[in-house]
C-alpha cells in the first residue's frame, strides 16, 4: 500500500471517528435492512433443505399409490405388479374407551407390512411398534391416552370391534401437529378393519400401498409413466420427491409475505442510507472545499468519503447478518405447528457473505449521488457552501438513478421470485414518489397563491419557510410520505393475510358437526340430539356422484386427451353434492340466476362454485352429465357462486335445487350447538354408543387450535413488521435531520434580529407540523389504495382497512417529525448566535 493510499485511509478513519454520532443513523439503516433479509432468507433456505432431506421420513416410503375407493381391476394389477411392501386402509371415525365412556374423533389406520421404511413409528413401549400386528392390538395417540386416562392394557372400541391397547403412539409418518390435534391417529392391524363394520356406503376411506425401492430407480420417470394410467382408474402415485415440492409450495404464501416485509425493510434502509449520507456530505462540503484549497484532488476528496461509506457498509452488513442469524433461530419455534417436522438450523458462511456484500453494495450505491457532490464541489464554495452549491451533471444523476432502479428490480425479483411482482412493487414505489412530489409542489404553490397575510408573524414566517429558496419541502414530504407509505402498506397487507384465516363465532353458529349419518339413522340421530336438550342447527343431505360428460365430451375421453385444459382433479373427483332451496351465508351469486326448486320433469338447473367453473372451463348454460351411483343425470349450469371456503361449515362445489335428488342414495351431515365441554362429551358419548359409524367434529377444539396457530403466525408477521417500522422511523429521523443545516442558519439569523426563543419554537413547530401531517396523511392514503390493489389482484380477498394507521401512524409520525424538527434547533436556543456561528453550526 503506497503512501497516498495510506493517507486516504487515515483521513477516512479520522473523519469517521469525529463524526461517529452522525454516522450512527447510516449504520442503523444498514443493520436493520440486512438483518431482515438475512434472517428470512436463511430460514427459507433451511426450510427447503430440511424438506428435501426429510421427504422420505415424512412419507415413510419412496412412493405411495393411493385411491379413495377400492382399486379397480386395472389399478390393482398395476399395484400388484410393483409388489407393495406394505398397505393401509384409513378413515376418520369415532372411537370409545370402555374404561371411562370417553369418545373421540380419530383417524383409524389399518396397516399391514413393515411400514414405515424411513423414519420411525415412535411408541411407548418401543416394542409395541413391531408387535401390534401379531398380537392384534392397537396403538393409540399418546396425547389422546393422557386426555382419557387410559394405559397399555386397557381397551378401545372401534365401531363393533373392541381390542386391547398395546402402546402409546408418539409419532408416525403422515401425521402433523394440526391433523393429530383434530383427529389423532389410531393404528390397528389391517386384517381387523372389516370387523369394525365402519366401511359402509358413503364412508370416506383411503387405500394406500407403500413401496421401498433401490436408490437407482428414477422416481420422476416412474411417476411420469404410471400417473396417467392410474388417473384413468381414479388412483394416484405420489413420490417422496413430489411430496418435497408440494411441501415447499405449501409455505409459499407465508414466505412471500415475509419476503415482501424484508424487501420493504431493505428499501426503507436504502432510503435511510441516502438520507443519512446526504446530511453527512452536506455538512462536510465546507471541509472538502478547504481540502481542495490545500491541494487535494477531486479523486482524493471523493475516495476519502467513499472509503468511509464502504467501510461502514461492510461493518453494518456484518452486524446485520449476525443479528439476522440470531433472529431466524426463533422462526422454527413459532412456525412449528405448520411444519410436519422439526427444522434443524444450520449456520454457514453464506449469509454472512451475503450480508457483507449487500451492506457494501447498498451503502455505496445509495450513497453515490450525495458522494458525487464531493467530486464537483469547487474550492470557491468554501465561501458559499449552502446557498448555490454546485450540482452534479444531469447525465451522472440519470446513470445513478438507473443503477438504483436496476438494483431494486433485481433484488426484489430475488426475494419475491416473481418478475411481475418485482416490477409491480418498484413501479408502485416510483408512482408513490411522483405523487408525493406532485402534492408537495401543489401545496407550495397553493400557499404562495393564497398566502394568509393577516395571520400572526410566527404563523406567516413558518408558511413562508415552505416556499423560500432551498426550502427542501419537496424532499421532506417525499421522504416522510414514502416511509409512511411503506410502513402502512405492510400493516394493511398483514391485516389482509390474517383476515383470510380469521375465525368468527356467534351464538347462532354450529360447533358440533355429525358426519356420515345414514338415511335410516337420520330421525333417530335428530331425536337423540333433541333429547340432550340441544337444537338442530342444520341437516344437510349429501349425494355422491362423478362427472360423466362435460359439455358433451365423455370424461373418460377427456382423461386420455393430453391437450385438454380441464384440471385433472375434476375428471377423477367423487363429488359430494347437496340440494336446497336457498343460499347460505358463505355463498354469493357471481353469475346467472339461483334456482330454488324444480317441478317434476323440468330440466335440471344446478349451481356450481367459481373455482369449479374456472378449473372445468364451464359457464352459464353449459351442460354436465353426472353419474349418480349408476344413474346418468343431465344438468345445465344455471348459476356460479363465490364460496368462502374459510368458514368452518359444510360448503359445496355443486348444489342442486330441491325436487331432484330426494330419492337418490344419500347420507346426512347434521349440526348442533353445545354450550360447554360437558354437553359436548355427553352428546358424543350417547351418539357413538348408538351409532358407531358416525363421525363427530367438535369445532370448539378446531377454533382453539387454529386460533393458537394464528397467534404464532401473527407473531412472526408482526415481528417482521416491527423490523420495517423501526427502520422506517430511523429513515424519518434522518430525513427530517436533512433540513437541520438550513434551519439552524435561519434560526440564528432570527435570533440576531431579536426574535425570542418562543417565537423561533413556534415558527419551527408550525412548519414541521405541516410537513409531518401532509407527508404522513398522503402516505397512508396511497398505502390504502395500494393495499386495496393487493387485496383484489394478488390475494383476491375483500379488503377491510384497519383504522390503526390513521389513529396511530398519522399522529405518531406527525409528532415524531415535530419532535425531531424542534431538536434540530436546540443548539440555537441554548447558545448565543455568535457561539453557534463560531462552531460552524
Amino acid at each position: 500500500m503506497n503512501r497516498n493510499t495510506t493517507w486516504l485511509f487515515k483521513m477516512a478513519w479520522r473523519d469517521a471517528k469525529a463524526s461517529r454520532v452522525r454516522l450512527l443513523l447510516f449504520m442503523a439503516s444498514i443493520i436493520l435492512g440486512i438483518a431482515a433479509v438475512v434472517s428470512i432468507q436463511l430460514f427459507s433456505a433451511n426450510l427447503k433443505d430440511n424438506i428435501k432431506l426429510q421427504s422420505k421420513a415424512l412419507m415413510g416410503a419412496d412412493f405411495i399409490i393411493d385411491t379413495r375407493q377400492a382399486p379397480t381391476a386395472r389399478a390393482q394389477a398395476i399395484i400388484d405388479s410393483l409388489v407393495p411392501d406394505a398397505s393401509e386402509v384409513n378413515f376418520v371415525s369415532m372411537v370409545a374407551f370402555p374404561k371411562n365412556g370417553g369418545t373421540k374423533l380419530v383417524k383409524v389406520r389399518g396397516l399391514e407390512g413393515d411400514f414405515p421404511f424411513y423414519g420411525k413409528m415412535d411408541t411407548q413401549p418401543s416394542s409395541a411398534a413391531s408387535t401390534y400386528q401379531g398380537l392384534n392390538g392397537a396403538l393409540v395417540d399418546a396425547t389422546l391416552m393422557l386426555q382419557f386416562n387410559v394405559k397399555p392394557g386397557d381397551s378401545i372400541k372401534v365401531g363393533e370391534l373392541t381390542i386391547p391397547i398395546l402402546g402409546a403412539l408418539k409419532a408416525i409418518p403422515g401425521s402433523t401437529a394440526i391433523s393429530t390435534s383434530v383427529a389423532p391417529p389410531i393404528v390397528i392391524p389391517l386384517q381387523l378393519i372389516e370387523e369394525t363394520g365402519l366401511l359402509q356406503f358413503g364412508s370416506r376411506k383411503e387405500y394406500q400401498y407403500f413401496y421401498k425401492t433401490e436408490e437407482s430407480l428414477d422416481l420422476e420417470l416412474l411417476e411420469k409413466q404410471l400417473q396417467p394410467e392410474l388417473e384413468l382408474e381414479n388412483a394416484d402415485l405420489d413420490t417422496h420427491t413430489s411430496t418435497s415440492r408440494r411441501l415447499g409450495r405449501r409455505y409459499d404464501n407465508v414466505a412471500k409475505f415475509l419476503n415482501l416485509a424484508a424487501f420493504i425493510a431493505l428499501l426503507l434502509g436504502c432510503i435511510g442510507i441516502a438520507s443519512s449520507v446526504h446530511i453527512y456530505i452536506k455538512e462536510k462540503l465546507s471541509a472538502i472545499a478547504v481540502l481542495k484549497c490545500l491541494g487535494a484532488s477531486r479523486l482524493q476528496s471523493f475516495l476519502i468519503f467513499l472509503i468511509q461509506i464502504a467501510g461502514i457498509g461492510i461493518v453494518g452488513g456484518l452486524i446485520g447478518a449476525l443479528i439476522g442469524i440470531g433472529v431466524q433461530e426463533l422462526f422454527p419455534y413459532f412456525l412449528k405447528d405448520f411444519l410436519p417436522f422439526s427444522v434443524e438450523i444450520s449456520i454457514s458462511a453464506q449469509p454472512i457473505i451475503i450480508g457483507v456484500f449487500l451492506g457494501l453494495f447498498m451503502s455505496v450505491l445509495f450513497a453515490l449521488l450525495p458522494l458525487l457532490r464531493t467530486w464537483y464541489v469547487s474550492p470557491l464554495e468554501v465561501l458559499r457552501v449552502d446557498e448555490q452549491a454546485t450540482q452534479e451533471p444531469l447525465k451522472v444523476r440519470i446513470v445513478v438513478f438507473s443503477a438504483i432502479l436496476a438494483f431494486l428490480v433485481l433484488f426484489s425479483f430475488w426475494l419475491l421470485n416473481d418478475i411481475l411482482y418485482a416490477f409491480g412493487f418498484v413501479l408502485a414505489t416510483l408512482i408513490t414518489f411522483a405523487v408525493l412530489a406532485g402534492i408537495a409542489l401543489l401545496s407550495i404553490n397553493g400557499i404562495r397563491k393564497f398566502f394568509p397575510k393577516n395571520w400572526s408573524f410566527t404563523t406567516r414566517q413558518s408558511l413562508l419557510n415552505l416556499f423560500r429558496p432551498n426550502n427542501q419541502t419537496v424532499v421532506l414530504v417525499v421522504a416522510i410520505g414514502l416511509g409512511t407509505f411503506l410502513i402502512s402498506t405492510l400493516y394493511f397487507t398483514k391485516g389482509i393475510l390474517l383476515a383470510k384465516t380469521e375465525i368468527e363465532q356467534s351464538s347462532d353458529n354450529a360447533n358440533i358437526i355429525i358426519l356420515d349419518v345414514q338415511s335410516e339413522q337420520r330421525e333417530a340421530v335428530e331425536e337423540q340430539i333433541r333429547s340432550n336438550g340441544l337444537p338442530i342447527v342444520s341437516n344437510i343431505p349429501l349425494v355422491t356422484m362423478r362427472m360423466h360428460k362435460i359439455k358433451g365430451n365423455l370424461v373418460n375421453e377427456l382423461r386420455q386427451d393430453s391437450t385438454n385444459q380441464i384440471r385433472r382433479w375434476i375428471l377423477n373427483h367423487e363429488f359430494r353434492t347437496t340440494y336446497r332451496d336457498s343460499l347460505i351465508n358463505s355463498e354469493e351469486i357471481e353469475e346467472g340466476t339461483w334456482t330454488a326448486q324444480l317441478k317434476p320433469n323440468e330440466p335440471i338447473v344446478i349451481s356450481i362454485s367459481d373455482n369449479l367453473a374456472k378449473d372445468a372451463q364451464i359457464g352459464i348454460g353449459d351442460e354436465l352429465v353426472f353419474n349418480v351411483q349408476g344413474v346418468l343425470m343431465e344438468t345445465t349450469v344455471g348459476s356460479i357462486r363465490t364460496v368462502d371456503w374459510s368458514q368452518l361449515q359444510p360448503n359445496f362445489t355443486i348444489v342442486f335445487p330441491k325436487g331432484v335428488l330426494e330419492q337418490a342414495p344419500q347420507f346426512n351431515v347434521i349440526s348442533t350447538r353445545v354450550k360447554d365441554e360437558a354437553s359436548s362429551a355427553a352428546l358424543q358419548r350417547d351418539l357413538v354408543s348408538k351409532f358407531p359409524n358416525v363421525s363427530i367434529i367438535d369445532l370448539r377444539q378446531v377454533y382453539t387450535i387454529v386460533e393458537d396457530i394464528l397467534d404464532k403466525v401473527s407473531w412472526v408477521i408482526n415481528f417482521m413488521a416491527f423490523f420495517s417500522i423501526i427502520t422506517g422511523i430511523i429513515v424519518l429521523i434522518g430525513s427530517v435531520r436533512t433540513s437541520k443545516y438550513q434551519r439552524i442558519k435561519e434560526s440564528v439569523l432570527l435570533r440576531t434580529l431579536g426574535a425570542k426563543n418562543t417565537q423561533i419554537l413556534q415558527i419551527s413547530a408550525f412548519e414541521y407540523l405541516f410537513l409531518g401531517l401532509l407527508g404522513s396523511l398522503v402516505g397512508i392514503l396511497l398505502a390504502l389504495l395500494g393495499s386495496l390493489s393487493l387485496a383484489l389482484l394478488v390475494f383476491k380477498e375483500p379488503f377491510v382497512p384497519s383504522g390503526i394507521p390513521f389513529l396511530v401512524f398519522l399522529p405518531g409520525i406527525t409528532v415524531l417529525v415535530l419532535a425531531i424538527g424542534l431538536s434540530n434547533i436546540r443548539t440555537v436556543l441554548n447558545s448565543s448566535p455568535l457561539e453557534v456561528l463560531r462552531r460552524g453550526v
